[in-house]
C-alpha cells in the first residue's frame, strides 16, 4: 500500500504542477465572472498576496468596491448612470491571478452606516499590520481617509478611525489613492494625490502611530499637471508612479515616474511620461486602477489592472482591463490586448488566438465628438486616421469641419457597444478613407496567417462606393455596403491574407451631399 500511495501522490503532484502550469486566458471587453460563474464586481482596489488563513499558504487576494450601477450596468449596458451606491468591499481569492473565487463582502454598508450616510466609498486597498496582528483596510469615505481593522484577509472589517488630512497635505481629501505594498520589504504605503486639482502626488507608509493605523510621514513625489489614479509598481529593482489625466470617468494614457528609491527623486522631474502603446486607444480605454508584479520562476511580469467605469461613462463592456507590460530598459511598454495567456508560475505570457488587433475597436476611446477643440485638443480619433480625398477638410474651429464621431442612442446601444461609434457623412460631396496599420511590435507579433475582418454598420443611400477592406502585401479584400441598411448590421471579409506581419485595414468612401454611414465594433481576428 505505500510504493501505490508514495507513486500516487507523485501522480498527483505531477499533474498538479502541469496544471498551474499552465497558461491560463484573460478576455477583456467583456463583464468577468467567477469560478462559479457568479458576476465580479471589484472596482478602484488591487490585488494582494496574504497568508490563507486555513490552509496558510499564500494566496491572492483581489478586493474592490461593488457598486449597485455595476449590476444595473451589466444587466442592460444601453444606457449611461448617473450616481454611485456602496454595496460593499468585496473579496475574491486566487492561486493563478485568472480564476477567482468569491469569499464575501469584508466591509459591508451596515458597517459604514451607508443607509444614514449615502456618500461616497472608493480608491481603497488592504495592508497587513504586523506590529498589530492585523489587516487594514484604506478607503476614500466622503472627503475623508477611512481606515477599518480584521484579524483575517477575509474580514470583517470594522472601522477604525477616520484621518482628516487637511493638516498633512492642505485638503481633508485624498484625490485618488491606492496601497502599494513593496514585494522586497513588505512594507506597504499609501499612494495619493492632493484632494483639489490633483496637481501634487503624495506616498505615506502605513505604520502605527500612538496604538493606531495611521500615515506616517509626508512625501511629496510630484508636483505638476494633475493626475488621477495614482498607483505604484517595482519592476527590476525600481520604483514606478503611475496615474492618468483627469478625466473623470473616462479613459487616458497611462503616465509614468520611475525611481531608484520609493520616496524618489522620481524621473523625469515632475513630467510624467506617456506609457508607449496607451496612446493608440486610451490604455485600452481605461483608467490606471492599480498594478501586480508577477515574479515567475522564469521571468517578471508587470499587470496593469485598468478600470473602466462603463456604468458611469458607458464606454464598453467589462469593468476590468488587465494587460502586462513589456520594457526597454526603464520604460514601460503597454500592451494593449484583447485577449492573452498568462502562466502565474513562470511569469510568461503570450497572445491569445481570439485576440482582436484593432485599436479602439468600438470608437470607446474619444471623450467628445471629435475633432474637439476641449480637453483634449484633437483632430483625429484615437487609433485611426482619416484622409480626406474630397469634403470638408477636418478642423477643431471651423463649424463646416466633418464629424468623425457619434454618440449613440440608447436603441444604437442595443446593437452595439458603448456611446460611440464612427460617424461618416459631410455637407457637401465627400471622398475619404478611414485607416488603422496594424503591424508587429517588439512585444506583440501580428502573425502572417488567415484573418476575419468584421464591422456592424448602418448607413442611408447616396453612397457611390462605401467599402470595408484589407490590405496586406499586393493583395486587397473588400466588401461593399452601398445599399442602405436601415438597421445595424455586422458584414464580414473572410480569409484576408496578411504578409510580413503588417495589415492595413478601413473604410474607402464616395458619396453625396448628406449620405450618412455609422461604424462600431470593428474586429480583426486571426482564424484557426
Amino acid at each position: 500500500m505505500k510504493p501505490f500511495s508514495l507513486a500516487l501522490l507523485l501522480v498527483f503532484a505531477v499533474v498538479s504542477c502541469t496544471t498551474r502550469a499552465q497558461e491560463l486566458k484573460i478576455t477583456n471587453d467583456r463583464f468577468w465572472n467567477t469560478v462559479n460563474g457568479e458576476p465580479i464586481y471589484s472596482q478602484g482596489g488591487g490585488i494582494f498576496q496574504f497568508t490563507d488563513p486555513q490552509s496558510g499558504t499564500p494566496k491572492y487576494y483581489w478586493y474592490g468596491v461593488h457598486y449597485q450601477e455595476a449590476e444595473i450596468y451589466r444587466n442592460d449596458p444601453s444606457v449611461t448612470l448617473e450616481r454611485n451606491h456602496f454595496e460593499g468591499v468585496t473579496c475574491y481569492s486566487s492561486t493563478d491571478l485568472v480564476n477567482w473565487t468569491f469569499e464575501k463582502h469584508v466591509l459591508t454598508k451596515e458597517a459604514v452606516n451607508f443607509e444614514e450616510n449615502p456618500t461616497w466609498l472608493g480608491r481603497m486597498g488592504v495592508a497587513y499590520i504586523e506590529a498589530l496582528e492585523q489587516y487594514a483596510l484604506l478607503i476614500q469615505h466622503g472627503k475623508n481617509v477611512m481606515i477599518a481593522l480584521a484579524d483575517s484577509p477575509l474580514g470583517d472589517f470594522k472601522v477604525h478611525r477616520h484621518i482628516d488630512m487637511t493638516s498633512r497635505i492642505g485638503t481633508p481629501n485624498t484625490g485618488d489613492q491606492t496601497v502599494f505594498t513593496d514585494p522586497d520589504t513588505g512594507a506597504s504605503y499609501l499612494v495619493y494625490s492632493y484632494g483639489q486639482g490633483r496637481n501634487k502626488i503624495y506616498i505615506s507608509e502605513i505604520g502605527v502611530r500612538d496604538g493606531k493605523v495611521d500615515l506616517l510621514e509626508v512625501h511629496e513625489i510630484f508636483r505638476g499637471a494633475s493626475r488621477e489614479g495614482n498607483c505604484m509598481f517595482k519592476y527590476n529593482g525600481k520604483y514606478y508612479m503611475a496615474a492618468s489625466n483627469i478625466y473623470g470617468w473616462d479613459g487616458s494614457f497611462a503616465y509614468y515616474l520611475v525611481s531608484e528609491d520609493i520616496y524618489g527623486p522620481y524621473k523625469p522631474t515632475n513630467e510624467m511620461q506617456v506609457m508607449p502603446g496607451s496612446e493608440q486607444d486610451y490604455a485600452h480605454v481605461s483608467q490606471t486602477g492599480f498594478f501586480y508584479t508577477v515574479r515567475g520562476s522564469e521571468q517578471e511580469t508587470v499587470l496593469f489592472c485598468g478600470d473602466r467605469w462603463a456604468e458611469f461613462a458607458g464606454n464598453g463592456l467589462g469593468y476590468n482591463q488587465w494587460v502586462p507590460l513589456s520594457f526597454d530598459g526603464e520604460t514601460p511598454y503597454f500592451n494593449s490586448l484583447h485577449s492573452w495567456k498568462l502562466n502565474e508560475t513562470t511569469g510568461t505570457w503570450s497572445v491569445a488566438a481570439d485576440n482582436n488587433y484593432i485599436k479602439n475597436p468600438s470608437f470607446e476611446a474619444d471623450r467628445r465628438h471629435i475633432p474637439s477643440n476641449n480637453k483634449p485638443v484633437q483632430e483625429q480619433l484615437l487609433g485611426w486616421h482619416t484622409e480626406i480625398l474630397q469634403g470638408n477638410p477636418i478642423s477643431t474651429t471651423e463649424a463646416a469641419s466633418p464629424v468623425l464621431n457619434h454618440f449613440n442612442t440608447q436603441q444604437d446601444r442595443q446593437h452595439v457597444i458603448g456611446e460611440k461609434s464612427l460617424h461618416i457623412s459631410d455637407q457637401v460631396p465627400f471622398e475619404r478613407r478611414i485607416t488603422q496599420e496594424l503591424s508587429s511590435t517588439p512585444y506583440v507579433s501580428l502573425p502572417d496567417g488567415k484573418y476575419s475582418l468584421s464591422a456592424t454598420v448602418k448607413n442611408t443611400t447616396g453612397f457611390e462606393e462605401l467599402n470595408l477592406y484589407a490590405q496586406s502585401g499586393t493583395q486587397t479584400f473588400e466588401t461593399s455596403f452601398t445599399l442602405p441598411n436601415t438597421e445595424w448590421t455586422t458584414i464580414t471579409i473572410d480569409e484576408v491574407s496578411v504578409v510580413n506581419g503588417n495589415v492595413t485595414v478601413g473604410i474607402y468612401v464616395k458619396g453625396a451631399a448628406g449620405a450618412e454611414a455609422w461604424v462600431d465594433d470593428v474586429r480583426f481576428e486571426l482564424l484557426d
